[in-house]
């Protein structure tokens, strides 16, 4: 954004790096940002970054599982993405007999590798834009019932037409809040092994300290490898499947890193909401985000000292930390730079300066200057519903985990006499036997107790109580005390030996199970009281804010706008550079393993070594990965990422690996609603700390010897 105001800047002052650069674009429309490219630094031709007809880089990053992105870097489908990305296959591979994530792991040939059969990636293969097609027969005059189906219905044929006679899959999105959508063809592959980590004190040096935070010192990295059929293509998990033989795979470069070196961070970033209205945005500042975070600090308080205790509690809970964690720190960190700079003032000058803009014109001013004024209201009188939806997921999906084990028996308890006259009755308990085992692989019931009655009275708290479950607010301690003592649902044991004699009789008994009791009463007295409501308000929003950005990009053509990330493939590029976020403050843009150590002195858990690390650094044993004597751990760009750039390539001017992107500093985390030039900065590990660790720590220099090395 501002791209002509930067140009300006370039030529007055002479140099970007003070700026970052907004953004995140589609790849199919590289034309529109191509040439800015270049002015930061690109040598590559538009082709080699996106193309349907021959191979380009894109052919080379991937969705992982999902959430995450990773990247080829060997001909026989060897893929990076970070240790955070991995860390639950990691999880699921470790036992007190098998610390994979204390000892870490590198498969010494490719027979030692280990499955993940419930793992994918994604690959693209084209995006196509669908805006016409997807609005044919839509017309001005439609109610929004009728326009939504036929919608709906022009983008089940494009996806059923885009798919006929080949393997791929076809999903079409919208993009600029409905204003456009775009087709995004793509090929899964389902045969996925983990081939190496690093241990936690690598991987996750730093945790919960250093989490979104700079300096940084973590080497976020883990690795997979894809297997295919004998014709390349995708297969489910099988010994004889072979390593997946690339479109393209990337090289990794061993050349210095200069500050202001062009960077780009290719993805599958996952959300932001650059376009909140002012109202929205004071809402999610004084309210969502502060009780979010404040629920996950007590669930954080409980496991902490609890993993620390306990080596089995430490690996039954390390992922599901994590993922808390994560999320709660960048939600502190949003509000603290949302705040420092001012960004709902700055807002409100927005939607001041769309207001006058708006009064231009006739038509501008009837169809565009009511908006402001209705999403606030709308906002105004919706809210409490927003926040039981909030209060909601942190409760059920991250509170006290057998709400969400009990909801799981719904079908069989609710749908038993037509299971049994459907002949499904046993596939329904066999389901439940495994997922009753994999529930108890990883739960420990006195660490819920504690969850339940640290969460439940802050549940109660914080949800209108017209919205709440008759009862829960005067007998919630009862009935947690009357669920820990009698539930069967707390009991593995008793649960299997139900599960395996299962009849009519525990069907009626497993139906007013105490803990049973509790679940169906938090989602019933939501889908009563809030779901209808809540959902209403969402699609009016919806409609009022995709008529607001077509008033940006009506009224303000000159402005370029990009549409905000859900999880597609985007394109943002930046510069190497530092920062100076607040006064007296000037951070390098790189860090190396002195740092590890200096942070390992100050006695904190988070920053602990193995011997085996303090031995290599002891010895200075960097081999051929160092920078002027140095080996360096971490740098910092200025490119626009967000959750699932996790693991993104950093990609240098000439289509080589440079870094494994995996955070932005605690500074930039409220660029997923406001972005900020002077702030905003992306962490990458840089590769060769990655190489550095797999040949020297790991002694697994034959991973390295597949890949291509650029010196």
């Amino acid at each position: 954004m501002k791209k002509v105001v930067l140009l300006l800047v370039v030529f007055m002052f002479g140099g970007l790096s003070s700026f970052a650069t907004e953004g995140m674009w589609i790849p199919s429309l590289i034309d529109m940002f191509y040439s800015d490219m270049k002015t930061y630094g690109l040598k590559l031709d538009k082709d080699q970054i996106y193309n349907t007809n021959n191979t380009s880089l894109k052919d080379a990053v991937l969705q992982f599982n999902g959430g995450c992105t990773a990247e080829l870097v060997s001909n026989e489908g060897l893929i990076l993405t970070n240790h955070h990305c991995g860390f639950d296959a990691i999880q699921k591979h470790s036992s007190l007999e098998n610390d994979l994530l204390k000892n870490g792991f590198w498969a010494k040939d490719k027979a030692s590798e280990l499955a993940c059969p419930w793992l994918h990636v994604t690959f693209v293969k084209r995006i196509e834009d669908v805006t016409s097609q997807v609005f044919n027969g839509v017309t001005a005059e439609m109610d929004l019932l009728s326009r939504s189906k036929t919608i709906e219905k022009n983008i089940k044929e494009l996806e059923k037409k885009a798919v006929e006679g080949n393997s791929y899959q076809a999903k079409i999105k919208p993009f600029n809040l409905g204003n456009e959508y775009y087709m995004l063809v793509t090929q899964d592959f389902n045969d996925i092994r983990l081939v190496g980590t690093p241990p936690s004190a690598i991987g996750k040096f730093g945790g919960d300290t250093d989490n979104w935070v700079w300096p940084r010192h973590t080497g976020d990295f883990s690795v997979f490898r894809i297997y295919s059929n004998d014709l390349n293509e995708p297969a489910q998990h099988n010994v004889v499947n072979k390593p997946y033989q690339p479109l393209h795979f990337l090289p990794i470069s061993l050349k210095p890193i200069q500050k202001n070196d062009f960077t780009m961070v290719y993805g599958f970033p996952g959300s932001t909401d650059q376009h909140f209205s002012s109202k929205k945005l004071q809402f999610y500042m004084a309210h969502e985000r502060p009780l979010r975070i404040a629920m996950r600090q007590q669930t954080i308080d409980i496991l902490k000292p609890a993993m620390r205790e306990n080596d089995l509690i430490r690996i039954q809970y390390a992922s599901k930390q994590a993922r808390l964690a994560n999320a709660w720190k960048k939600w502190i960190g949003q509000l603290k730079g949302l705040t420092e700079l001012g960004a709902l003032d700055k807002k409100k000058n927005w939607e001041e300066t769309y207001l006058l803009k708006a009064s231009e014109r006739t038509l501008w001013k009837e169809k565009y200057y009511p908006l402001i004024e209705q999403l606030a209201n709308l906002q105004e009188n919706n809210g409490k519903y927003e926040l039981a939806f909030a209060m909601l997921v942190e409760y059920f999906y991250y509170g006290p985990e057998f709400i969400k084990y009990a909801q799981s028996f719904n079908t069989l308890i609710h749908d038993y006499t037509k299971l049994e006259a459907d002949d499904l009755l046993n596939a329904e308990v066999e389901k439940l036997k495994k997922i009753t085992q994999s529930f108890f692989k990883n739960y420990n019931v006195a660490i819920d107790q504690k969850i339940y009655n640290a969460l439940t009275p802050m549940y109660i708290e914080n949800v209108d109580a017209a919205l709440l479950p008759s009862g829960l607010k005067e007998n919630w301690a009862s009935i947690g005390a009357k669920i820990f003592k009698k539930s069967i649902f707390l009991n593995e044991e008793k649960m299997m030996t139900y599960l395996n004699g299962f009849s009519k009789k525990q069907h009626k008994k497993l139906a007013k199970d105490p803990a049973f009791l509790h679940a169906n009463s938090i989602i019933n007295a939501y889908r009563e009281k809030v779901a209808r409501a809540f959902s209403k308000f969402s699609q009016q929003e919806e409609e009022l804010m995709k008529l607001y950005l077509e008033g940006i990009m009506v009224m303000f053509p000159d402005k370029k706008t990009w549409p905000d990330a859900n999880s597609t493939l985007r394109i943002t590029y930046g510069k190497v550079d530092g920062s100076a976020p607040y006064d007296g403050m000037t951070y390098k843009h790189y860090t190396t393993i002195d740092g590890i150590f200096q942070k390992n002195a100050e006695n904190n858990p988070d920053f602990e070594v193995t011997d085996r690390l303090r031995e290599l650094y002891l010895k200075k044993d960097y081999g051929a990965y160092t920078q002027d004597g140095e080996l360096w751990v971490c740098f910092t760009a200025s490119n626009h990422t967000t959750g699932g750039n996790s693991g993104s390539p950093v990609i240098d001017a000439e289509g080589n690996l440079m870094g494994i992107n995996f955070d932005r500093s605690w500074e930039s985390t409220m660029s997923d609603f406001y972005f900020d030039e002077s702030r905003c900065r992306n962490i990458a590990v840089d590769i060769r700390y990655v190489l550095w660790v797999i040949d020297k720590y790991g002694n697994a220099k034959h991973l390295v010897d597949e890949m291509t090395l650029i010196k």
